[in-house]
């Protein structure tokens, strides 16, 4: 396996490649002495695990070459720059035309299209070389996007956790352990800890079900609809979100009635004065009052009197006029500026930082219609146009200053969510709003499990009455890249507290824990267990079981079979998915197969 990247989702997923699955990595980084280079040497300096690490300024074809990766299984690129992953995955293409490449992109849309590009250009290389079919896959993932929805759901009460299978929503919801057999209930995932310093115990079993209380939090994977979406917010663009008063205020409105209606009197009032059919003496009244008509030296009185007032009404309309252009001016400039928050805002999120995971977030809270504030100290972050785009308020300025927080109407607020990318700067900002409001529920982005641990226990033992969460976001995408990298699809993962529950899609064959064993006896409690059959031959299959139901013009059936009966035994043939912990998944996808079953995971942290 070949890693190239120093970031921390680099870090996450070497450590996820070397020590659960058991293979053989070589990193390739910018240096050893920055950012994450001295986490993954050290890695690699530990005896017990394969590891080579190269520095080279960039994945270029030598240092490729260098990395052995004319003989590789796969290779993830993991720079946080777009570009540069495109880069070196066309390069590697080239080198290797079979290669498994799993990339790191931020763009959605540049995604879809590298996949397709890179699958062609993979069968184009194959047939050149002579080969019958091809085993090279693309996967592009976005940490931001895989990490945006657990974050979302740790913050928002209410809001669950989806996954998707084959047109099946999915949701994992915390319910009392002795109330299982709700309505669309498949399975319980998790039973959450009795206290704050035990262990949340994964895939339980039925013993450990029957012997918890019945009041204990359980997390239950439930089955919500076929193909439904969840709520989606306005998206509305800049003139379908500015509003008619914003162009002209109500003085000006009532400024230009009042001057129509003066208008109108003088046209009514020279219709009687000349005798004038009513459309010629109002057009007799306008010219009057843009002066542009003939003065009425020989008319009567009256007729003169009504030239000098409509002349006078001219006047006021130059003002006026101008008023309206410097106000629709003034609107145009509003809309294409950040909004504040308004004076009355409460039950709003306030989310600190619009980077890549902030603007993912962003973007799924408007999904669900959730009124947000944002805070960002760069005016041209990632996430501001989004903002602006949505009409967002946002508060530019550092969230260490006085003021910052309470401008974000933070005391009247329902979450705070801190996802910059420096965990000082997310712990200084929660340990601030916790002041201003001690009963707030927050969730804050930092890295190291230890020094989470330690944040949660001293926040829980400071302020016990609120609800205080951490994640990190490369803990939370790591395994959906190295199964990938694995050659196995992640279809979702869910998280517990810190840890993760992966559902991934798994051909029976190969694997001596599952084939030729019945449902029941495939199960192995805290590291996985089979939740569905896709009951469709080999050769009609869906290569992405994520996709929607949808074959040509014609909407298919669901191919997923989630009742399975415990005596089913798994073929040869079958294909399933499957619930399993990060340690529980690597143990089935190892290639060289491990003797024992995997350890429980330690809990880092909730």
């Amino acid at each position: 396996m070949v890693v190239c990247g120093d970031s921390a989702l680099a870090h996450r997923l070497v450590s996820e490649l070397a020590t659960v699955y058991g293979e053989q990595v070589t990193v390739v980084l910018p240096s050893v002495r920055d950012r994450h280079g001295p986490r993954i040497a050290a890695l690699a300096r530990r005896g017990e695990l394969s590891m080579t690490v190269i520095e080279a300024a960039e994945p270029d074809d030598a240092v490729l070459l260098d990395a052995g990766i004319e003989g590789a299984a796969a290779l993830a690129l993991t720079a946080s720059d777009d570009q540069s992953n495109i880069h070196a995955a066309l390069r590697a293409r080239r080198l290797n035309p079979e290669l498994r490449l799993v990339v790191r992109l931020f763009n959605r849309k540049l995604g879809r299209h590298l996949e397709e590009l890179l699958e062609r250009a993979a069968a184009v290389r194959a047939l050149g070389l002579g080969a019958r079919e091809i085993a090279a896959s693309t996967v592009v993932l976005s940490d931001a996007d895989t990490a945006a929805h657990s974050l979302v759901a740790a913050a928002v009460a209410g809001t669950s956790k989806i996954v998707q299978a084959d047109g099946m929503m999915l949701r994992a919801a915390e319910r009392p352990a002795g109330r299982r057999e709700g309505r669309g209930a498949l399975c319980t995932l998790a039973l959450q800890p009795e206290s704050d310093d035990e262990d949340p115990r994964l895939l339980p079993d039925d013993e450990a079900l029957e012997q918890a209380d019945s009041a204990r939090p359980a997390i239950v994977l439930e089955a919500v609809s076929n193909g439904g979406r969840g709520p989606a917010g306005p998206r509305g663009g800049l003139v379908g979100t500015i509003p008619f008063g914003s162009f002209f205020s109500r003085r000006l409105r009532l400024a230009s009635a009042g001057l129509a209606g003066l208008v109108t009197l003088l046209a009514l009032l020279t219709w009687q004065v000349t005798g004038e059919p009513l459309g010629h003496a109002a057009y007799l009244a306008l010219l009057d009052v843009f002066a542009i008509g003939d003065p009425a030296l020989d008319d009567s009185a009256g007729r003169q009197l009504l030239q000098l007032l409509a002349g006078f009404a001219g006047l006021l309309m130059m003002p006026l006029l101008l008023a309206v252009v410097l106000e629709s001016y003034g609107a145009f400039r509003a809309a294409s500026a950040v909004r504040r928050p308004p004076p009355g805002l409460s039950g709003h999120v306030v989310l600190l930082g619009l980077g890549k995971v902030g603007t993912r977030v962003l973007d799924r809270l408007r999904e669900l219609d959730i009124p947000v504030v944002c805070v960002e100290r760069d005016p041209d972050a990632r996430g501001i146009a989004l903002a602006r785009e949505r009409r967002v308020p946002v508060v530019v300025g550092d969230v260490t200053e006085e003021g910052v927080l309470e401008a974000a109407k933070i005391r009247r607020s329902r979450a705070f969510l801190a996802l910059t990318s420096n965990d000082s700067t997310n712990l200084e900002a929660v340990l601030y709003a916790r002041e201003t409001r001690p009963d707030l529920r927050v969730v804050l982005r930092l890295y190291d499990d230890e020094f989470s641990t330690t944040v949660y226990r001293t926040l829980r033992d400071s302020y016990p009455g609120a609800r205080t969460r951490s994640r990190s976001v490369s803990a939370l995408t790591a395994p959906a890249f190295a199964a990938a990298m694995m050659g196995r699809q992640v279809i979702g993962a869910i998280p517990v507290q810190r840890r993760v529950l992966l559902f991934a899609v798994v051909e029976v064959a190969g694997h001596p824990e599952l084939e030729g064993r019945t449902v029941a006896e495939a199960f192995e409690a805290g590291a996985w267990r089979v939740l569905a059959l896709d009951v469709a031959s080999p050769e009609d299959r869906s290569p992405d079981l994520t996709a929607p139901l949808q074959v040509g013009e014609a909407r298919r059936e669901p191919e997923l079979q989630w009742d399975l009966h415990p005596g089913y035994v798994l073929r040869p043939e079958d294909r399933v998915i499957i619930a399993a912990t990060r340690h529980g998944l690597g143990h089935l996808l190892q290639r060289g197969g491990a003797p024992n079953p995997p350890a429980r995971e330690r809990e880092t942290g909730p």
